[in-house]
């Protein structure tokens, strides 16, 4: 589970972000500017991150807060998941990232198999919708969808990419160093139940 002093963080600069959409009295956006402070200051006790830092990514958005939105693809081939190695931190992660505007779920799935492995593939169906806060990730100033996507290999071959440096398939018994921050050994392990049963449900946190 998400540790307290996160959640609570993150529920500050939600209150503050809906906050200064709507607010037009100046004493209020004051206090929901502190608030948005508040924050801030909150993250960079506990992560040990830059104030400035925190700002540029955390709490500069506009509008009403919503979750951000994980896309992850998820190819089986011959018993075995495909895997990229990310350059960021040289570990391994399902081909995937945030959602882009303009594009639907699938259409993000296929495009980051693309981009991440050099695989063509085409969407089949939804596996599961999960929240972040409720699984082993490293702490992250976001409140974060993922939504896992089953795919079929149409075309292309293994090749690296802007953010990967490696392609492979792996068993569920012989999975490399993961990256946390996108998926946990959990999660992949959860995947292959679809494999062994292809009518499993779609699992929703």
């Amino acid at each position: 589970m998400e540790a307290k002093w996160l959640t609570w963080a993150k529920e500050i600069q939600a209150i503050a972000q809906t906050g200064l959409t709507y607010a037009k009295d100046v004493y209020d956006i004051e206090r929901y500017q502190a608030l948005r402070e508040l924050s801030v200051d909150i993250l960079a006790n506990y992560t040990f991150e830059s104030k400035e830092k925190i700002r540029l990514a955390f709490a500069e958005d506009e509008g009403y807060c919503t979750p951000k939105v994980d896309i992850r693809g998820v190819i089986f081939q011959d018993g075995k998941i495909l895997l990229v190695r990310e350059k960021l931190d040289g570990n391994w992660a399902l081909p995937g990232g945030w959602g882009d505007i303009g594009l639907s779920p699938k259409e993000v799935a296929v495009k980051e198999i693309a981009e991440e492995s050099g695989y063509q593939a085409e969407a089949v169906r939804l596996l599961a919708v999960l929240d972040k806060k409720f699984h082993n990730h490293p702490p992250e100033p976001y409140h974060v969808y993922k939504f896992f996507i089953l795919c079929r290999i149409t075309g292309g071959e293994a090749s690296e990419g802007v953010e990967t440096n490696g392609v492979g398939f792996f068993g569920e018994d012989e999975l490399p160093e993961l990256s946390q921050e996108r998926n946990t050994e959990k999660q992949i392990k959860m995947l292959f139940e679809f494999l062994k049963n292809p009518q499993k449900p779609v699992i929703l946190d």
